[in-house]
């Protein structure tokens, strides 16, 4: 037995929570941002992903228009600090709808780190970021689909491994469940693409 939705059964936000149960683990985009009056924003998007290789591209969804979305599109650059589980309060209200003359970095003490190639500061105490350069904007229905290029990656040290790669089990990202379940690394496990071999 299976029970089945469609958009219409589940008025409002309903089919939205359903989809969000569904579509899990997501990983989160902890944005951020300057505003044209100067303002750091810091927000965390869970539709989140890698859109294209070369040019090396990622996404976001801004639901609504957000300031995250505003300040992208007044500036044309943003960051793209990975979420730790360490910082998960930190991440957790960083989602909080502060006005937008106030910026989260300050409200809720979070360290600015200098980026190297784009204005919006990173969060000095996340173990990567992604510096990005607006590609362009994708509207959809009530939301924006934001497309970055990345121009820079930063990693601590800490974190890599030695021949120079990231250790998940070090950067311990977290990501997004339905309702308000967040998730940690878990197991991890290696396992190699099969190759096709013909007969």
């Amino acid at each position: 037995m299976r029970t089945e939705w469609t958009p219409k059964d589940l008025p409002g936000r309903g089919f939205y929570k359903l989809m969000t149960a569904v579509v899990v683990p997501r990983p989160i985009a902890w944005v951020s941002t300057t505003s044209a009056e100067g303002v750091d924003n810091l927000a965390p998007h869970s539709f989140f992903t890698i859109a294209c290789v070369e040019p090396p591209i990622v996404q976001f969804t801004s639901v609504e228009r957000k300031d995250s979305l505003v300040n992208v599109e007044e500036t044309g650059e943003f960051v793209v600090n990975l979420a730790p589980e360490r910082l998960q309060d930190h991440i957790n209200a960083s989602g909080t709808a502060y006005p937008a003359h106030l910026s989260e970095f300050d409200e809720l003490g979070v360290q600015r780190g200098a980026s190297s190639l784009v204005g919006p500061p990173r969060v000095a105490d996340s173990p990567a970021a992604l510096e990005c350069e607006l590609y362009s904007t994708l509207r959809l229905g009530n939301s924006t689909v934001v497309f970055g290029r990345v121009v820079n990656i930063t990693v601590d040290e800490a974190v890599l491994t030695g021949d120079g790669h990231p250790d998940v089990e070090l950067l311990r990202p977290l990501a997004r469940l339905g309702r308000n379940e967040w998730s940690t690394l878990g197991e991890v496990r290696a396992i190699d693409r099969i190759p096709y071999r013909p007969e």
